[in-house]
């Protein structure tokens, strides 16, 4: 799955701070620099039980257009454990309509 369009800054900022909520600090107090190629599981330690409650808090924030775990289930294995937090917001700023 190829996709060169990039979320806005906007969305790419929500969702990063979605990711600190989720990990309950402030990501950039733990020195940890979040880009669009930050990986969840190798970089940040996420498992993907984690993702299941970014994809809960995705839908509180976003409503029902954005489903995490409709689109992680088209998704390999390897994909999901190499997924970044750009391509995370790539599909929400698709999701939403907003690229």
């Amino acid at each position: 799955m190829s996709d060169t369009t990039t979320a806005p800054d906007s969305v790419f900022d929500e969702v990063v701070d979605l990711i600190g909520a989720l990990v309950g600090d402030d990501l950039a107090l733990l020195g940890v620099e979040v880009r669009r190629d930050t990986a969840f599981h190798e970089d940040l330690g996420l498992e993907s039980v984690d993702l299941v409650t970014l994809g809960g808090l995705l839908a509180d924030r976003y409503g029902p257009r954005v489903n995490l775990a409709e689109h992680l289930a088209e998704f390999e294995l390897d994909d999901v454990i190499g997924l970044t937090v750009g391509r995370i917001a790539d599909y929400v700023a698709a999701a939403l309509g907003e690229r």
